[in-house]
């Protein structure tokens, strides 16, 4: 796979203290009603798809608008990156649906998230890079039953919020410190 470059006016400068990932709960391709919740996505095919928010319109302190609305109460200081798919997916027992999460999908995720980590110097940490499916859990802010992402199709014994959350997290880290 090569190497995935998010575009300079993508990442304004701004005061940004988190990294939120989810899937979109749609399509493998990244919808208009997608684009105007998350910053970043990334289709089934690992194309990255701009949402309609800047991602300086969530800073801290900002009023520009539009905002991405992807974490409920946990908006303001958050990026929000989501993998497109897991439409009509069941969590128990675990159904992927017709359009599960893919590995490129994972992989270019991690290099997103290491370049947004380097760009709004984000150290990845439990409370700084997660799923949606951590937030409850790690922030103790309630979200309503998301499980996103909580289990990966491609790699099922990644099953748990925290499992995932620490891969994701793990394999960002490597890539920082890889350079």
């Amino acid at each position: 796979m090569t190497a995935v470059a998010l575009p300079g006016e993508w990442t304004p400068a701004a005061d940004l203290r988190r990294i939120i990932a989810h899937w979109t709960a749609g399509g493998t391709k990244a919808s208009s009603i997608d684009r105007q919740h998350y910053h970043i996505l990334i289709e089934g095919d690992g194309k990255l798809v701009r949402g309609v928010p800047t991602i300086a319109a969530n800073a801290m302190g900002s009023v520009l608008r539009p905002r991405a609305s992807h974490t409920l109460n946990c908006n303001t200081g958050s990026i929000g990156v989501s993998l497109c798919g897991m439409r009509g997916a069941i969590e128990r027992p675990f159904n992927a649906g017709p359009s599960p999460l893919t590995a490129i999908q994972w992989t270019t995720l991690a290099q997103v998230l290491a370049q947004l980590c380097r760009r709004y110097r984000i150290t990845p940490g439990a409370t700084t890079l997660l799923t949606h499916a951590e937030v409850q859990t790690n922030l103790g802010i309630a979200q309503r039953g998301k499980w996103d992402i909580s289990i990966l199709p491609f790699e099922p014994e990644l099953n748990t919020p925290k499992l995932v959350g620490d891969r994701m997290r793990a394999m960002t880290a490597a890539l920082l410190k890889a350079g």
